[in-house]
């Protein structure tokens, strides 16, 4: 039991110094460029723009339950949890690697490295999700339902940290890893259900769609805010489920490993 609850007391430990960092990555990551902060709004209604150039004038795609501006709506339920996952792969994955100094400095614990770059790159969804929040209040209204999107966003964050714990720990010992997750996150951009929903999946076809874990966190996220109902539970229980899980075991696996990441880094 206390094995389950040591990586949440560890963040609940260190919060105000987490929150320091994430502050300071924020801003090295950010306010640097010409756009500063607006990227988190630019960055994916460019992505938005060229998924409903190619589905909507490309490929013509109608839906019966769906006019043009909803299903663009419905892309952006899938695309914003995307880029949020996929950000947080890009940056975390590397991280013990590319923050050695803090790595090999006792006084700052190795654990909170992929969860400093983790949180760091969460901006881009929070803004994103907001917006659609906004725009699909004015198309379809908003729903009771959207007050649960808080509690599936924390499931992923759950999730994403105890992946990178196991990602970033094993990177300092096969580099190559860095280069196949960059490769696995634009798989990911085609096979994850970010233009479609879980009925418009064939029944014969679904099981290969559930073998993606995003596609899970996906679907919860446009039921909820798109189509104003809860999830299907299969989907829910994932999600409630495996990011807890996965948010222990990446910290335990992390944590036998650490003791020799400070030699290798």
């Amino acid at each position: 039991m206390n094995a389950i609850a040591l990586p949440f007391r560890l963040l609940l430990r260190h919060r105000l110094l987490l929150m320091q960092t994430v502050r300071q990555e924020i801003r090295k990551r950010y306010l640097g460029s010409v756009l500063g902060l607006a990227w988190l709004i630019v960055h994916p209604l460019l992505f938005l723009g060229v998924y409903a150039a190619v589905y909507l004038l490309i490929f013509k795609v109608r839906f019966q339950l769906f006019d043009s501006n909803e299903y663009v709506l419905l892309i952006f339920c899938g695309l914003v949890p995307f880029l949020g996952v996929s950000e947080a792969l890009g940056a975390g994955v590397g991280s013990v690697v590319a923050n050695a100094s803090l790595v090999k400095n006792t006084l700052f614990p190795v654990e909170l490295v992929p969860i400093k770059e983790l949180l760091s790159t969460q901006g881009l969804q929070v803004v994103g999700t907001l917006i659609l929040v906004v725009a699909i209040g004015f198309v379809r209204g908003l729903s009771p339902t959207m007050l649960f999107i808080p509690v599936i966003w924390l499931a992923q964050l759950l999730f994403m940290a105890g992946l990178l714990w196991i990602l970033s720990g094993l990177n300092v010992f096969f580099r190559d890893l860095q280069q196949i997750v960059g490769t696995v996150i634009l798989l990911l951009m085609l096979i994850s259900p970010i233009a479609y929903t879980l009925e418009m999946v064939p029944e014969n076809l679904r099981g290969i769609v559930a073998a993606n874990p995003l596609s899970h966190f996906i679907f919860c996220y446009q039921s909820l805010l798109m189509l104003g109902r809860w999830p299907d539970p299969k989907n829910l229980s994932f999600v409630l489920i495996s990011g807890p899980v996965l948010f222990v075991i990446g910290h335990a696996f992390f944590s036998r490993l650490k003791r020799v990441l400070v030699d290798n880094v």
